[in-house]
Formats: structure tokens, sequence, C-alpha cells
């Protein structure tokens, strides 16, 4: 989800609540405690360059149950970071205090926020030799190849 997606969602929210994959709900005392833009340059196991950028919301909550992050407040907070930090409409990563940081993507169901599960991935698959599908093949095609190389005098015992 970009920044200008969520941004269009906020005016409309009475109440402002995010979701865990698993649908529980962040407790309603979080706060957003950063939003910045990410910018990353890296090299992949294949030798190639990389940049990626994206926005980050860091979700944090803790024993302050007496104030409330609103819509409202949240598109402020957003709108003060594009004029101080110039920030792009680039997709949206959440960090949110599980076990460890976990790192979310993020998607609208209508009424709440939700934190998607995000994996990683080897971004060189055909310099590492990893095909991108796994080949499929009939059972009847190995089963006639099997009997073609495995003949009295193929040579393959």
């Amino acid at each position: 989800m970009k920044l200008s997606e969520i941004k269009s969602k906020l005016p409309s929210l009475s109440q402002l609540t995010f979701l865990l994959p698993d649908g529980t709900a962040v407790p309603a005392h979080f706060h957003i405690t950063e939003v910045g833009q990410v910018n990353k340059r890296f090299i992949d196991c294949g030798g190639t360059v990389r940049d990626e950028k994206s926005i980050n919301f860091q979700l944090w909550e803790d024993g302050d149950y007496d104030h409330r992050l609103g819509a409202k407040k949240l598109l402020d907070i957003i709108q003060l970071s594009e004029r101080v930090l110039g920030l792009e409409d680039l997709e949206v990563e959440v960090e949110y205090q599980g076990d460890t940081i976990g790192k979310y993507g993020l998607q609208f169901n209508g009424d709440a926020f939700v934190l998607t599960k995000k994996m990683t991935d080897c971004l060189a698959k055909d310099k590492c030799g990893i095909p991108s599908q796994k080949p499929k093949f009939k059972l009847s095609e190995l089963q006639t190849a099997a009997a073609d190389c495995c003949t009295p005098g193929s040579g393959c015992c």
C-alpha cells in the first residue's frame, strides 16, 4: 500500500486500527514513533547492485494507556514528514515489536489497516541456478523415459 493510499483512507476513519496478520488488533494505545523514508542500497547474491526505497512506520506500544493516536493525528504526522523529509509516494512497510522487530507490508480491509507478512527471497535466481518455478512433469512421461533408458543393453546398470 502506497503512502497516498493511506492518506486517502485516514479522513474517513473514526478509529485508527492496525491488525496483525493473525487478525488480532495492535493494542489501541499504540503510537507511531517514526515515519520516514528508507533507502536501501545493496548487492544481491548474484553481484547486482540494487536500490530499494520504502516508507517506514514504526508502531510501538507500552504502558501509556491514556493516549490514543487518531486518524487525523496520523495524517498530520504524515503531512509534516512529507514537508520536512520530502517523502516520496512509496510502498509503506511497518515495523512492530513482537519477539523481535517484525517487518510487515500493509493493506486496508475497509475498516482497519492490516499488517501483512513479508518474506525473504533470492533476487538472483537466474544466477544461482534456482528455477523460477518447479519443473512440472507428467508421471507417465517419467515412466516412459525410465523404461527407455533401463532396457537390457542400454548401459544404465
